[in-house]
């Protein structure tokens, strides 16, 4: 199976975003993709919470979605977009936005979806810190896709949870999708060492589209641009490097041998020697 993942560096203005990612989507779609894959927050990346009131959708009502469905429909491809910022529905009295994943099928229909579970709140250093908590609204269900193969679906600080791939496995997955907008200090220390185990570990092959670069603020009230790791990387059962996107937008590709997920599992069966103990 052909994969391409898209690499994006995208800004705090939808429709400038959805413009570079239907560019590369083509441009993928010309090179044979079956199943392409773009970054955490494809439609927008914006510091300021005002800016993203001012300008997110709900689903049923956002452009990118409706454009990129279109897309998906007329190539004729699998599309797993790694995730758009949306309008929750006010579940509860919730009014955050929800960091969402949708698998789309080649007749533009949403075939899965998946609300990321695992908030990324963490003080990287006395200067750097973030609270993802504060506008999104976290999910609380996992999610195993039925796409071109089954997709265990995730999102960026989930990785680091690897109960919740183990359980995708189990689930049945062959792929994990990892789309991220990885900080750069944590993304040079861990973001490849972390997804090559969760591929080992599950004998899955893993794509990991990301965001790279510096996201342009234009927009954003106080304009201070954030920075994100890059790397988009394609990952065998075996722990194998299959591509690797560096840190410029663009497009990778890699052929997927799907004989591989067997031959990882037969060799390691450790997805067979699960054993309850009890806990400490």
């Amino acid at each position: 199976m052909h994969v391409a993942l898209l690499q994006l560096t995208s800004g705090d203005d939808p429709a400038m975003n959805l413009s570079q990612t239907l560019d590369l989507l083509h441009q993928a779609a010309d090179q044979g993709a079956q199943l392409i894959a773009s970054p955490e927050v494809t439609n927008i990346l914006s510091p300021s919470r005002k800016r993203l009131a001012a300008v997110l959708r709900s689903e049923d009502h956002d452009e990118t979605l409706a454009a990129l469905r279109d897309a998906a429909r007329q190539r004729g491809i699998w599309l797993l977009v790694g995730s758009l910022a949306l309008l929750g529905d006010d579940a509860a009295g919730d009014d955050r936005f929800v960091n969402r994943s949708f698998l789309i099928g080649p007749d533009g229909t949403v075939a899965a979806r998946y609300d990321k579970i695992h908030m990324f709140d963490v003080d990287i250093s006395e200067s750097e810190s973030y609270r993802e908590s504060a506008a999104y609204r976290p999910g609380d269900r996992a999610v195993l896709a039925q796409g071109p193969q089954p997709i265990g679906m995730t999102i960026c600080y989930d990785l680091r949870f690897p109960h919740l791939y183990r359980s995708l496995a189990h689930a049945g997955a062959h792929i994990l999708s990892i789309p991220a907008a990885f900080n750069p200090t944590t993304g040079a220390a861990h973001w490849e060492t972390l997804l090559r185990a969760r591929a080992i570990e599950t004998g899955c092959f893993v794509l990991a589209p990301a965001q790279c670069g510096t996201h342009p603020a234009a927009h954003s009230p106080d304009r201070t641009a954030r920075q994100s790791h890059g790397h988009s990387l394609i990952i065998d059962p075996w722990g194998k490097v299959l591509a690797d996107g560096g840190t410029a937008p663009g497009l990778i590709t890699a052929e997927l041998d799907l004989r591989a997920i067997d031959r990882a599992r037969s060799r390691i069966p450790s997805l067979t020697h699960d054993r309850d103990f009890t806990a400490p």
